[in-house]
């Protein structure tokens, strides 16, 4: 591979060593990476999920964050506390202001809220080498926030990531070039890699490819026959190419749809389901509303409990594009009744809106007064915005079938 054809940068990829853990014991004045923490989405619940364990609970128990809290060892030793998502908002936003020390917003680009790439192009002369220039960020975070980082270096963003989570997980700080990537990518599995999930992994696996070196030399024109433009895009990851922008105002890909989904704390029933539909038809049209969108294609995705397994999934198109929560929640309600097994208990709902218009292609009716529908949605909106996400609610969700209270008192499906 001429690696000549292919842009060079100084790229850092950082990820926040079992972040929500980290912020956890720091508060609690114990050491990250020595303490015994857990972080449980909600300690009332024994089937709760583990959010984040520390370092040192997950080499001493083999505790992962798909462990639930019923799985925790009974140590004495082990501090065991509920979610706080907005102090790890709060701590991911300062250390992207650290970052702020070293370059400008145009050089940092977020993946998540514990995990980072900034660019580093042309610091040399004033903070040294890249890999110098990792350190010491490393050494500023555990100053400043008490959490160690791992970083991972590389020509791009794509070796920098991967790099960071097969290497610098366990050194620490772990650097890839274009010429390492036979040495330090090749002999690793192909699911080590974006895009190759257990689908992907088996259907590569079948084509006698097993490790990313089988991968980079097998040929380019059948991977692209059997897998398209996804099979072009890991022959070139294999070989350790990518041509994403590294800096500037990272573009955000056009919306396709508006979509909101809930895992149930408890069996539903199908005299309770419409309550909960309703709340998530109302989230979702608030979103488009807000977007200036409307969509002519509705999802409804129903999941039974795991006593039954199985659900459906189903999609209705509406004639005239909407953002209306009532037209929405009718034909939602419609492909309920008609797909619904009529016995099962329900745990998992999701619904979207998709096949979007700009709301200028809303078109008159002349049997219903669509202009008056609009305008109640938009200032039950502006009431919200104003006054709370509670400030104005419809009485079903009031009941104990209502997910919007509860919710609004979440970040991320987690209390704040």
């Amino acid at each position: 591979m001429d690696y000549s054809l292919y842009p060079r940068n100084d790229v850092l990829c950082i990820d926040m060593r079992s972040f929500y853990a980290s912020v956890e014991a720091v508060k609690l004045h114990l050491d990250p990476m020595k303490a015994l923490l857990a972080v449980v989405g909600d300690p009332s619940r024994s089937g709760s999920i583990v959010l984040a364990a520390s370092p040192a609970l997950k080499k001493k128990y083999g505790i992962s964050n798909v462990s639930r809290f019923f799985e925790l060892p009974k140590d004495p030793n082990l501090h065991i506390v509920p979610a706080h998502m907005a102090d790890y908002l709060k701590v991911s936003t300062e250390i992207i202001k650290l970052l702020y020390q070293y370059v400008p917003k145009e050089a940092i680009h977020p993946y998540s809220v514990d995990e980072v790439w900034v660019t580093v192009n042309g610091l040399k002369r004033r903070f040294g080498s890249r890999l110098e220039i990792a350190e010491r960020i490393k050494s500023d975070i555990l100053e400043c926030f008490g959490i160690t980082c791992s970083i991972g270096i590389g020509d791009n963003k794509f070796l920098a990531k991967v790099v960071m989570d097969l290497h610098a997980k366990k050194q620490g700080i772990a650097e890839c070039t274009y010429e390492d990537v036979p040495q330090k990518l090749w002999p690793f599995p192909v699911e080590t890699i974006w895009g190759v999930g257990s689908r992907m992994k088996k259907n590569l696996q079948r084509m006698g490819i097993i490790t990313l070196g089988q991968l980079a030399c097998f040929d380019l024109q059948r991977l692209r026959k059997r897998f398209g433009v996804m099979g072009e895009q890991l022959y070139w990851h294999a070989w350790g190419i990518d041509l994403s922008p590294v800096i500037g105002n990272f573009i955000k890909t056009e919306q396709k749809g508006f979509g909101h989904g809930i895992s149930l704390l408890r069996d539903y029933s199908k005299e309770e389901v419409h309550v909960c539909i309703l709340d998530l038809c109302e989230e979702v049209c608030r979103r488009a509303r807000t977007a200036h969108m409307a969509g002519k294609t509705i999802q409804l995705g129903i999941s039974y409990s795991k006593e039954t397994g199985g659900g459906f999934s189903r999609s209705a198109s509406v004639s005239i594009p909407t953002n209306v929560t009532m037209d929405m929640y009718h034909v939602c309600m419609d492909l309920f009744f008609r797909f619904y097994d009529g016995i099962s208990s329900i745990r998992r709902v999701y619904v979207t809106l998709t096949h979007l218009y700009g709301k200028q292609a809303t078109q008159l009716s002349l049997f219903e007064d669509r202009a008056k529908k609009d305008d109640i949605g938009y200032t039950m909106d502006a009431i919200r915005a104003k006054y709370g996400a509670t400030s104005l609610l419809r009485a079903s969700s009031y009941t104990d079938a209502g997910i919007t209270i509860e919710r609004s008192k979440k970040i991320g499906g987690h209390y704040a």
